[in-house]
């Protein structure tokens, strides 16, 4: 395991762990966040097990920018286009797919979806293809860590790479909003953003 400063090298070798099927503690501007690339499902798996994180709870994705969410093929209609304002932002929007896309076989018919306020965070999301899973890094019931010495003392260790960006400016995790087919809307948890 290695600590990187969120400069240029540190981008580059995060972007290199995780796209080689790694795990990585990333700042972001909510909390720190355990990273793993959807490429790699063992990886994914991994930050299950270190984070203690109960399999049947899905882990949301990161997205460099609004286009990368679409050119998966995921709809955003209805009070969505609205919401899309908050991005980047402390919003993930639990979207469904509109079409069929043979990318990222791995991603659900419904996923949720956030564009972090961060810009090193957006270029390391663009560097390894515009999507990344995320979760905070802190253990399942614990507090988010809003530092990279608190995420690593609860699961960086378990980590390939940790990147210290400070503190993180959020501090608390994002909304959550579950977006219906008819693209009604639905707030699952209350966080950074108000609904």
């Amino acid at each position: 395991m290695q600590v990187v400063k969120s400069d240029e090298e540190g981008l580059e070798a995060a972007a290199k762990v995780l796209l080689a099927g790694g795990v990585a503690v990333i700042p972001t501007d909510t909390v720190y966040g355990l990273a793993a690339h959807p490429d790699f499902p063992e990886a994914v798996d991994r930050l299950y097990t270190i984070k203690g994180r109960e399999a049947k709870k899905p882990i949301a994705l990161l997205a460099a920018d609004v286009e990368v969410v679409e050119h998966f093929g995921y709809q955003i209609t209805g009070k969505a286009c609205e919401l899309v304002k908050h991005w980047p932002g402390g919003l993930t929007l639990i979207l469904s797919k509109s079409t069929l896309n043979s990318q990222l076989s791995t991603l659900n018919s419904a996923e949720g979806f956030r564009v972090p306020d961060h810009d090193w965070t957006r270029r390391l999301l663009a560097k390894c293809g515009g999507l990344l899973r995320v979760t905070s890094a802190n253990l399942s019931g614990q507090r988010a860590a809003t530092d990279a010495p608190a995420a690593l003392a609860d699961v960086g260790l378990s980590a390939d790479i940790v990147v210290d960006d400070g503190i993180s400016p959020g501090g608390v995790p994002s909304t959550v909003v579950k977006v219906g087919p008819g693209g009604g809307i639905e707030v699952l948890r209350r966080g950074g953003v108000e609904i």
